[in-house]
Formats: C-alpha cells, sequence, structure tokens
C-alpha cells in the first residue's frame, strides 16, 4: 500500500498508526490476529476488505482465514456502520419473550433490513445471538447502551431520540 492509493480504506492517518502499532506491539504473531481485528475494528468502525487483506499481509495469513475469523465473530462489521447503531438480542430468553416481533417493527418503522442501514446512513441494525443480560429480556442495545425488558413502542421512541440528537 502506498500514500498515494486514494481507493484504499486504509488512510495514513491516526487511525491507520493505531492499526499499525498494534501490528507492532504483538509483534506480527499470527496468534494476535483476534486483538489486531478488534483494534481495526475500534479504529475504522469496521472491517472492510482493504483492512482486512492489510492484516492478512501483516500477520503473513491467508486472506480467507482472516475473513472467516471476521465473519466468525458477530462483533465485527463488514460494513460501515450508520451514526446510531442498534443490535437486537435474539438468544433464547429475547427471542421469547418478543425480540424478533420487535425487530421487524423496527425494521418496518426505519424502513431498514437487519445487517444493513437506513439510506440516510444514520441507522444500523444488527442481530445478535445473546448479549448474556437473559434477566432484563427482550434486550437491545442502542448506541451501547442495553436497553432492557424491551418493547416496540420504548425501542422505537429510543432510536428516534438518539436520530435526532
Amino acid at each position: 500500500m502506498t500514500k498515494g492509493d486514494s481507493q484504499s480504506t486504509l488512510k495514513f492517518d491516526k487511525r491507520f498508526l493505531l492499526l499499525d502499532n498494534a501490528l507492532k506491539t504483538h509483534r506480527y504473531q499470527k496468534d494476535s490476529l483476534l486483538e489486531v481485528l478488534h483494534t481495526a475494528q475500534e479504529s475504522y468502525g469496521f472491517l472492510d476488505k482493504d483492512i482486512m487483506a492489510y492484516v492478512a499481509r501483516a500477520l503473513k495469513l491467508p486472506a480467507s482465514h482472516v475473513f472467516g475469523v471476521a465473519t466468525f465473530y458477530n462483533f465485527f462489521k463488514l460494513k460501515k456502520p450508520g451514526a446510531h447503531v442498534v443490535t437486537f438480542c435474539l438468544g433464547t430468553a429475547c427471542y421469547v419473550k418478543g425480540s424478533e416481533d420487535i425487530l421487524k417493527k423496527v425494521e418496518t418503522e426505519f424502513n431498514v433490513k437487519r445487517g444493513e442501514s437506513t439510506a440516510d446512513g444514520k441507522l444500523s441494525v444488527f442481530t445478535t445471538r445473546c448479549i448474556g443480560a437473559c434477566a432484563m429480556a427482550p434486550n437491545a442495545i442502542i448506541d451501547e447502551n442495553v436497553e432492557g425488558k424491551a418493547t416496540s413502542e420504548s425501542i422505537i421512541k429510543k432510536i428516534k431520540e438518539v436520530k435526532e440528537g
């Protein structure tokens, strides 16, 4: 990669320096892949093909292995998320208590599908298997804040509040 590569997500800025520093800190060890991917996600907000290819080359791993790890874990996002992120827990307790129905109502209200962002880039909706807060089921996470005992009304209201800022 060169500084003149304008098509690349990886820019020679603070984010790239953080990623590069993580690689150096872990001495380019193959077994540091998860830690490096976490740093990349924290820095860029998502992992696109350029980021994963760079990490693969730096750790001397096949790109398919890096992609496989990134897609295995729910935490990693492969697309740039919206300004606000809502993640619905679909674990057993949340599912039984109606999280799927709440999710469907949010998809309809905001015209967005799970795993995608709204056309204006203001909202992304994701799902996860379990957040470990089963006693508060159903749960949704809105911009890293857990909303327990959620209802479609409470979640839609909260999303509207955070979108309006």
